[in-house]
């Protein structure tokens, strides 16, 4: 077949196709105009695949074709309504639902945080097993407090930024394995109070927390909010109630991997604190107001929009259309 020939013969045709898929108002007459154009086009689109699938004109015609179908099917939804979807009802939804699991994982980490600091801060034999005198007083001194400003801003707040979502999408992720997040908390709490310690015996526990608190504060929420959600999910495998393991474990993780989703943004945020406030020359008490006040604002939006979501039934789950049958059926 010759391909130019059978554009030459079909051209007007399909460019006619094209102006209606994208003309405003459709008439009764151009509407069905549409269809048997689309008809004849979806023909004509056969014929040319079996010559030249991988042609420029193949991918136009089949383009064309895709915006004719929706005019006379409807698109599915609207980007902007599936966005304000997503942040006015699913993820405050999705947050609301593992707030007292959020809490209870914030309670875990700073006993254990607290134990391994009063552990450093009063067993010399702890402390000298970190590193010799001048290490230790080198880490107080320089490390701890150089490295919130060796890098630039920008890319510092980009590293912790990426790094933090790591985490966060691992402990939502592989909360089904029932240690991962465990891993996560006892890691994460070891670190700093291992640090907590340090300061302590050096008499400066305020400058550790002076370089903590300003993003330390949403970051550490953040973690907390990621580990409830993947021990919801591991949950869902334990104990599932009516539903099957399966159903209940698709249930839960669709609506649970939208947490790891909107905890991108907020250790974005997070992560410009960090950045940009935590090694600026603002007075400590204003670095922690930022701080807390970015928290604050996290559990205003969880609590007011999360529970209007939850109460109207709400879970963070997709639809009944996006999400698919639950179990198979003729």
């Amino acid at each position: 077949m010759d391909i130019e020939a059978f554009s030459l013969v079909n051209g007007d045709k399909w460019a006619r196709l094209h102006a209606l898929a994208h003309q405003r108002r459709l008439s009764g007459t151009d509407a069905d105009e549409l269809l048997r154009l689309y008809q004849g086009a979806s023909a004509d689109l056969s014929l040319l695949r079996s010559v030249a699938p991988e042609s420029g004109l193949s991918a136009a015609l089949s383009a064309t074709l895709a915006q004719a179908r929706t005019r006379f099917t409807g698109a599915r939804s609207n980007f902007m309504e599936d966005l304000a979807q997503f942040f006015v009802v699913a993820l405050p939804a999705a947050l609301y639902r593992v707030r007292w699991l959020t809490a209870w994982c914030g309670l875990a980490f700073c006993l254990i945080a607290a134990a391994y600091a009063l552990w450093i801060g009063n067993s010399p034999e702890a402390l000298r097993a970190l590193g010799s005198d001048a290490e230790v007083r080198r880490y107080v001194e320089q490390d701890f407090i150089n490295y919130y400003s060796e890098n630039p801003a920008a890319s510092f707040a980009g590293l912790v930024w990426t790094n933090n979502a790591w985490i966060a999408a691992q402990a939502v992720a592989l909360g089904i394995t029932g240690f991962w997040v465990p891993m996560i908390l006892i890691g994460n709490a070891q670190g700093v109070g291992v640090a907590a310690g340090v300061f302590a015996d050096a008499g400066k526990l305020d400058v550790f927390f002076s370089y903590i608190l300003p993003h330390g504060l949403m970051e550490l929420t953040a973690v907390f909010v990621a580990c409830a959600a993947g021990l919801r999910i591991f949950w869902a495998v334990v104990a599932p109630g009516p539903r099957r393991r399966a159903q209940a474990l698709a249930a839960e993780g669709r609506s649970l991997i939208t947490v790891a989703l909107g905890l991108v943004l907020v250790l974005l945020v997070s992560g410009v604190v960090e950045g940009y406030v935590t090694p600026s020359d603002l007075p400590v008490w204003a670095k922690i107001t930022i701080g807390a006040a970015v928290l604050a604002a996290y559990w205003a939006y969880v609590l007011v929009f999360g529970g209007r979501a939850h109460r109207s039934g709400a879970t963070g789950d997709l639809g009944s259309r996006d999400a698919g049958y639950a179990e198979i059926s003729a």
